[in-house]
């Protein structure tokens, strides 16, 4: 089911998959900010529950045209709030995705009465320079990264099997424009953090079940980094899933959604 959410400032759009149930829903913040959520929606074709997927504001077919002071982080937290509050869903599991894991980060600190177990996917808890420490040294990383072209939207870097990179990129053509959050703005340092506390204590305080799902192959965020985070939260499990890189969702999809129903219960 497809429909808008009046959550107050903005119009959410959203995607519900399955159905309803005696179990709590699983509500997905994704990554970016960019086009939105469609491109993990093949990720949860075999999870066995209710799923919530929506856009941010100033993404896909939610509310566009906002200030650029109202795109802000802590406005996607609230947003995810009055959505769950709207939806009557009560207390949720809750998957964060790339830059979205950091947002729900945020989301535990400030409401962990709302969330049930969360799943941290293809994101990190840690800054840039940590990434570096290991793309630096990473050949093929580093000859990918040369040869990628502007038109291939990092679909190169993101998916490690070179074979199923068109259809990667093909379905982000198919989901519309980049949004209205801005790459300038970003650059200038004018968002505020995704997640502005230590995100290692805001999870170890959290003090309920975590899953850190991770491509074996990630170029954006190496898995180095979600091993230290596993280590440094001990209320944490680590699933790594074999032969894909950041969109192992879209790689594996089956691996992946077995992982989900495995720790969801």
């Amino acid at each position: 089911m497809e429909r808008m959410v009046d959550v107050g400032e903005v119009e959410l759009f959203v995607r519900e998959l399955g159905r309803r149930s005696d179990e709590p829903s699983l509500v997905v913040i994704h990554g970016g900010p960019d086009v939105g959520h469609g491109y993990l929606v093949p990720g949860f074709a075999e999870v066995d529950r209710h799923v919530v997927l929506f856009d941010f504001r100033g993404c896909g077919r939610s509310t566009r045209g906002l200030p650029a002071e109202r795109l802000q982080p802590e406005y996607v937290v609230e947003d995810t709030r009055r959505l769950i509050e709207e939806l009557g869903l009560e207390q949720v599991d809750l998957l964060g995705f790339s830059t979205g894991g950091r947002a729900a980060m945020q989301f535990v600190d400030k409401h962990p009465e709302l969330v049930r177990r969360l799943v941290l996917a293809s994101t990190t808890a840690y800054d840039g320079r940590a990434a570096e420490e290991y793309l630096a040294g990473w050949d093929e990383y580093q000859r990918r990264e040369r040869a990628a072209k502007p038109e291939e939207r990092n679909s190169t870097i993101f998916v490690w099997d070179l074979a199923k990179a068109p259809a990667y990129l093909e379905l982000l053509e198919s989901l519309g424009d980049e949004g209205d959050w801005s790459w300038e703005r970003a650059m200038a340092g004018l968002y505020h953090p995704w997640c502005p506390g230590d995100p290692e204590t805001i999870l170890r305080d959290f003090a309920k079940p975590i899953l850190i799902l991770h491509g074996e192959k990630d170029m954006g965020f190496p898995v180095q980094l979600a091993e230290r985070l596993h280590t440094a939260v001990p209320n944490s499990q680590l699933a790594v899933i074999p032969g894909t890189a950041h969109m192992c969702h879209f790689e594996r999809p089956d691996l992946w959604s077995e992982q989900l129903n495995n720790f969801l219960g």
